[in-house]
């Protein structure tokens, strides 16, 4: 059986207490906003301002939001 889900390195602009501000380049003007509860994070680089992570999350939510 086939899996639908996908991990996707991502830049973290901002995280709320639901939600996470991304990016697949850094630049601002294209971030989207992930709901946590639909993702998981695994942070790879912290550093400030932003942060790198594997996303993983559903390919159809991939999809909505732009990353694939």
């Amino acid at each position: 059986m086939k899996s639908d889900l996908v991990d996707i390195e991502v830049v973290i602009h901002h995280q709320t207490e639901k939600a996470v501000l991304v990016s697949l380049d850094g630049e601002s003007d294209g971030a989207v906003w992930l709901p946590l509860s639909q993702i998981e994070i695994e942070i790879e680089i912290e550093e400030e301002p932003r942060s790198i992570a594997i996303v993983t999350m559903s390919e159809r939510l991939a999809n909505e939001k732009g990353l694939i």
